[in-house]
């Protein structure tokens, strides 16, 4: 039986495949997804090439690109489903159903197999009846962990310098981030540029996906600063953004579907 890993940990994935290497030998890792958009890409790819669907999917929830429960709204999951989380027993009682298991970590050997037992189950006489149950489970886990979480809080603004003094710039301010020589820096819609003590994999996660979007490794913009879109080689995207951007503000291709919704919205 095959597994896909959604992880972006790499010591989680080393660990898990150890476990189950340990654990149940017949089951073989067929890939690892990083982030959000390269499971999309690896399922998507995978169907294309007429390969067979994972039989499971281990997936952790809190990914670079955001939670894994994403993955749900862009692509149909036809897999069993065992998430992996930090997250304490009180926020996982929502995912206490037969079809799907979770498992905190870091992962123990016997609740694996516990896990590994479920899904076994599932897969075995009950296969049938279960999979016909399985979406709406999924949905119901989805919703009742949503809302057992604590509204999420983004940055409202930020304090810089400015010469000798400290300035608090809020975010409705500010055009867009970027990293130059290592440096995160942020330019107000003026064109002002301030350096924020921040790396880019804190700020994405600071800023509210509604108004911001990480872009590519280095670059994360504001919809008021896109002035114009163009096609760019490798079904990537370049963008003009305002105020002017000294280098070339270009969308990843794994960020290329989800900037056009996103500004469509």
């Amino acid at each position: 039986m095959n597994i896909l890993i959604v992880e972006d940990e790499k010591l989680a994935v080393r660990k898990l495949t150890k476990l189950l290497e340990e654990t149940a030998p017949e089951l073989i890792v067929r890939g690892v997804a990083p982030s959000i958009a390269a499971t999309v890409e690896w399922i998507g790819e995978n169907r294309a090439a007429g390969e067979k669907e994972p039989d499971l999917i281990f997936m952790d929830i809190e990914l670079a690109d955001g939670q894994s429960f994403e993955i749900f709204n862009r692509i149909d999951i036809k897999s069993t489903v065992i998430f992996t989380t930090s997250y304490d027993e009180y926020a996982l009682q929502a995912f206490k159903v037969n079809s799907i298991d979770y498992l905190l970590k870091p992962v123990q050997k016997e609740d694996l197999q516990r896990s590994l037992k479920k899904f076994h189950d599932l897969t075995g006489q009950q296969r049938h009846e279960e999979s016909t149950a399985l979406p709406s489970s999924l949905e119901t886990i989805l919703r009742n962990f949503q809302m057992q979480q604590p509204p999420v809080e983004y940055r409202k603004r930020f304090l810089v310098k400015q010469g000798a003094r400290l300035l608090s710039v809020e975010v409705s301010d500010i055009a867009y981030f970027y990293i130059d020589e290592g440096i995160s820096f942020f330019k107000n819609h003026q064109g002002q540029k301030f350096v924020v003590d921040y790396r880019i994999e804190e700020l994405a996660e600071f800023l509210d996906p509604e108004n911001f979007l990480r872009i590519n490794r280095s670059l994360i913009i504001t919809h008021q600063s896109v002035v114009q879109i163009q096609p760019y080689y490798n079904n990537r995207l370049a963008l003009t953004l305002k105020p002017a951007f000294d280098k070339e503000a270009i969308v990843s291709r794994e960020k290329s579907n989800e900037f056009k919704k996103w500004m469509g919205k």
